[in-house]
């Protein structure tokens, strides 16, 4: 019968804690940084309508079971004319995404989020190996399997240790 491991209140109080608050605190500081870097931009009235245009349809595809055929189809006409339906692109047109995706401002906003996203996670990396490297600070109360081990004990390189615990880097 394999021996169990007692953790240590201190433990607890000097690393399990420490950590816990310090994430917390990060996810509200990446909030913050997140919302200022974030340009407030209006949105244009066409793209609104666009969406609004595809919701709708999608709203007469969902209940085409509940009105009359013919209302159904005229509805339809209505969307997917070729000459004036409201979702019909021309050839030579991109669909609206296309134009999305091709406004530079979208891609800078969109590499801000990844960078306030990436450098605090690093930092905190880096923070945690430095102090808490080596400590089992946690016990899961449930059994896993093996393949759980290299995500939970992350920083401690022994076999015989159950693989319920937790350790402080992968916390």
């Amino acid at each position: 019968m394999a021996e169990e491991l007692v953790l240590d209140t201190a433990i607890r109080d000097w690393v399990l804690i420490p950590l816990s608050v310090v994430m917390v605190l990060i996810g509200i500081l990446r909030y913050f940084v997140s919302k200022l870097m974030r340009t407030s931009q209006l949105p244009d009235s066409k793209i609104i309508k666009e969406g609004q245009v595809i919701i709708r349809a999608r709203n007469l595809r969902a209940s085409a079971n509940f009105i009359p055929l013919k209302a159904f189809r005229a509805r339809k006409t209505y969307y997917t004319n070729e000459e004036n339906g409201l979702l019909h692109v021309p050839k030579g047109q991109a669909p609206p995404q296309a134009q999305m995706f091709s406004d530079p401002n979208m891609a800078m906003d969109m590499m801000k989020k990844n960078l306030s996203m990436i450098i605090p996670q690093t930092l905190t990396f880096a923070w945690v190996n430095f102090f808490f490297s080596g400590f089992v600070a946690a016990k899961i109360p449930f059994p896993l399997t093996q393949r759980f081990r290299a995500m939970l004990q992350n920083g401690i390189d022994l076999s015989t240790v159950d693989v319920s615990y937790v350790s402080s880097r992968s916390w």
